[in-house]
C-alpha cells in the first residue's frame, strides 16, 4: 500500500506553471481527489496532509524546500512515520518521455534530476516508487535548464493535464499497492501501426 504521495516542484508564484512543477500540479489533483487539505509542516519543510484509507494513514506532500533539497521534506517525514521506500510514491516531471505519456516505476537511477537526487540521498536507498510525467526534452542538453522552468506550450499543458487526469484515475489501485493495474491505467499504448494497403490485382475482370 502506498503511503506516502510525494508531488515534486520549486514553492513560489513563479514557478507554479513551470514544467519542472508537474509533480504539484498531480499532488494538488489527488488532495482535490481524496478531499485532504494540504497545510504548512515545518517539521517536514512542506505543505502536508494525510487521510485514512483502510485504516491505514496516508500521507500527501509537496516539499517547500526547492526542487535540489527534495529530500529534506521526503525524509523527514518517511523517517518520522517509520514509512517503508516500497511504499513512497514520487511524482516528478520526465525529460525523456513525451507530454500526454507518464510511466510508473520502481527504483533506478536519479537520470541527473536534483529532486530524485537528494530523495535517494536522503533515503538512502532509490527503491521507491516514481511516476514520471513526460515534460519533453528541448533537444539540447545545455537547454534543460531553461527548458523545465518554463510554461509548456498550450499543446504541451493539454497533453500533461490529460496525463495527470488518467493518472489520478488510478489513485485506487496506486492506494492498494497495486502498481501492475496502475500501470495498465496509467500508460498509454502506442498507436496501432498503420495495416499494409491490399495489393491491387492487374488481372483484368472477367467478362
Amino acid at each position: 500500500m502506498t503511503k506516502l504521495f510525494v508531488g515534486l516542484g520549486n514553492p513560489g508564484a513563479e514557478y507554479e506553471a513551470t514544467r519542472h512543477n508537474v509533480g504539484f500540479w498531480w499532488l494538488e489533483a489527488a488532495a482535490r481527489e481524496l478531499k485532504v487539505n494540504l497545510v504548512p509542516e515545518k517539521s517536514y519543510w512542506g505543505l502536508a496532509g494525510r487521510t485514512q484509507i483502510h485504516g491505514q494513514t496516508v500521507w500527501l506532500l509537496a516539499p517547500q524546500t526547492y526542487m535540489n533539497l527534495s529530500g529534506k521534506s521526503v525524509g523527514a517525514l518517511a523517517k518520522f512515520f517509520k514509512i517503508q521506500s516500497e511504499d513512497i510514491l514520487v511524482v516528478h516531471d520526465e525529460l525523456d518521455i513525451e507530454p500526454g505519456q507518464a510511466k510508473l516505476k520502481k527504483g533506478g537511477g536519479h537520470a541527473g534530476h536534483n529532486g530524485l537526487r537528494d530523495i535517494h540521498a536522503q533515503l538512502g536507498t532509490a527503491d521507491y516508487w516514481r511516476l514520471r510525467v513526460g515534460i519533453g526534452h528541448p533537444g539540447e542538453k545545455s537547454e534543460v535548464a531553461n527548458w523545465v522552468l518554463k510554461k509548456p506550450s498550450p499543446e504541451h499543458r493539454q497533453a500533461i493535464d490529460e496525463t495527470l487526469n488518467r493518472s489520478i484515475k488510478a489513485l485506487p489501485q496506486l492506494l492498494a499497492g497495486d502498481m501492475d493495474k496502475a500501470m495498465a491505467l496509467i500508460h498509454t499504448s502506442k498507436p496501432p501501426r498503420p495495416k499494409p494497403p491490399k495489393p491491387v490485382s492487374l488481372q483484368p475482370p472477367e467478362a
